[in-house]
């Protein structure tokens, strides 16, 4: 079975998730802050170890920080069903901000909880953003990366959507997770794509 890498770019609101997904794609970054008020779904092409593949980027809203409830919702909602059947994950939280963390968590244990077939079907990226707020960060980089690779068994990255710091790494170890799983699986988690849409980015 061949198809779209599906993925969503999940977190609380503040975090940089769109301006993560803005800068990766139109090398684009404006500091007003706009809350996402709808699913955004960007369709690019991408281009990785000399073959494109094609990739449905979900960039979701979220319920404010304090509302587990709201959360659980939108995970039982069957309009989100699409969520429950994404085929990465990149979960966002600002370094500066420990309650980005702790919703971020909340997250990571809905997928857990709700995945179809099981959350080892599907990588999932923890994303540390505002990297250039260094000084401002809640706790040392060192234990969460251990915790989210160990415990949770996720990647780690963290970045700088302001100033492009890792971006293209992210989307790297990815589509690269993507891939793996998909070989596991015997089938594809992507398809060879063509000219068909405009957005084309270059990871190599």
């Amino acid at each position: 079975m061949v198809g779209t890498l599906k993925v969503a770019v999940l977190g609380a609101p503040k975090v940089g998730k769109t301006a993560i997904s803005r800068q990766f794609l139109y090398n684009d970054f404006t500091e007003t802050y706009s809350p996402t008020g709808s699913r955004d779904i960007y369709r690019p092409s991408v281009i990785y170890s000399g073959n494109m593949y094609d990739m449905r980027i979900r960039d979701g809203s979220a319920a404010p920080p304090s509302s587990l409830h709201s959360l659980s919702q939108e995970w039982s909602d069957l309009k989100c069903r699409g969520l429950r059947n994404t085929n990465a994950y990149v979960l966002v939280y600002d370094i500066c901000n420990p309650e980005s963390f702790e919703y971020m968590k909340m997250i990571q244990q809905q997928i857990l909880e709700n995945r179809t077939g099981g959350i080892n079907e599907a990588p999932i990226i923890v994303v540390g953003n505002k990297r250039d707020q260094q000084k401002q960060r809640f706790t040392p980089r060192r234990p969460l990366s251990a915790l989210v690779k160990t415990s949770w068994k996720c990647g780690y990255v963290e970045c700088s959507a302001k100033y492009t710091w890792h971006i293209v790494l992210l989307f790297k170890e990815l589509l690269s997770s993507a891939l793996a799983q998909g070989c596991k699986h015997r089938h594809s988690s992507v398809r060879l794509q063509g000219a068909l849409h405009t957005t084309r980015c270059s990871l190599m």
